[in-house]
């Protein structure tokens, strides 16, 4: 069995990390700390774990944490991985970070989080239908939920070296935020509401910039706006790619399929995707369809933030690491409604 542990388990990501591993097979849960919450019971937190997990929180040292653990998640702030990384790979021990400290390059990480990187170092960015050789690796940058969504639904078109101006309208739900309560988050703001931020400096433009870079170096025109909406889960993104060819619905079924070949937890259902269809699960649904009169392509995608977007691939990547399969504990049909 895999030892386990989560470092920073009081929040949404850490919460669905231990729902996510209470029943996959290969996994014990060894622990999950916090600093705060040291000593008491993980279900008075997440209390849909109730009769599944009897363990407390703790706050042990780095040096405990890898003598118990054969597998470290790290669902810490950004900025703090950093500091836990350097003592907890010791040539035993694996690290999947879901924090952003390692998905950029350093100078790029500093400038977009204003933090002076104490650790810089290569890193697999962990989107496993791009980047497998995560299995070789101790230690994966587990990507952004907004990422996530936006590169799967771009990929394809963008290893083709098809699109010329590549536009990411993204709708979160307010998981995405957090566990702490906000004024964005507070009910009586979001309910009924749409509400836009940060329309041209959101951070996770980089991460998407920079694995779009890599399938296509000329491809530099990308532009992303989120919007929280007044939902729980989920991230639907619609993609606006003006391509440099008149392509076909044909075409485009054709090249998505091909380069999704053997990837299973990408979909390509009838119809227009839809966050129900996705909820709880590791699932990308990706739909499409073609402006003839515009030379654009309108790609959809639906993930679950909390999943896909974050504890279920973070997951996905310790599978690759340990030789599972990579749909092992995570194949699991959506919640819906």
């Amino acid at each position: 069995m895999i030892k386990a542990g989560i470092i920073g388990a009081s929040g949404y990501t850490g919460g669905e990390l231990l729902r996510l591993l209470v029943n996959h097979p290969n996994v014990k849960i060894e622990l999950a700390t916090s600093r705060s919450l040291e000593g008491k019971s993980i279900t008075s937190i997440h209390r849909h774990l109730e009769g599944f997990l009897d363990l407390t929180y703790e706050n042990p040292n780095s040096e405990n944490i890898k003598e118990r653990c054969d597998v470290v998640f790290l669902a810490v702030p950004h900025g703090s991985a950093m500091s836990y990384v350097p003592e907890l790979l010791d040539g035993a021990t694996k690290v999947v970070d879901l924090s952003a400290d390692y998905r950029l390059e350093t100078s790029v990480f500093e400038k977009i989080y204003g933090i002076t990187h104490s650790d810089p170092r290569a890193v697999v960015y962990g989107l496993v239908e791009l980047h497998a050789e995560a299995a070789e690796e101790d230690l994966v940058a587990n990507p952004g939920c907004f990422p996530t969504g936006a590169i799967l639904a771009a990929a394809p078109l963008a290893a083709a070296e098809l699109i010329d101006i590549a536009v990411f309208d993204s709708k979160t739900g307010i998981s995405g935020a957090g566990i702490s309560p906000t004024e964005v988050s507070h009910y009586p703001n979001l309910a009924e509401n749409i509400t836009a931020y940060k329309l041209t400096t959101h951070r996770h433009r980089a991460e998407i910039l920079q694995e779009l870079n890599r399938l296509d170096q000329k491809l530099i025109n990308i532009n992303f706006t989120p919007h929280v909406i007044p939902s729980i889960r989920g991230i639907f993104t619609t993609s606006h790619f003006f391509t440099n060819e008149l392509l076909t619905t044909d075409d485009l079924r054709m090249i998505y399929e091909e380069f999704y070949r053997d990837k299973p937890f990408i979909r390509f259902p009838s119809g227009v995707p839809s966050l129900t269809a996705v909820r709880g699960s590791n699932f990308c649904d990706i739909g499409f369809e073609v402006d003839k009169e515009n030379n654009r392509v309108i790609v959809l995608s639906a993930i679950d933030n909390l999943v896909k977007g974050a504890s279920g691939q973070a997951i996905q990547n310790m599978n690759l690491m340990f030789g599972l399969d990579e749909t092992r504990g995570l194949w699991l049909p959506a919640a819906a409604p």
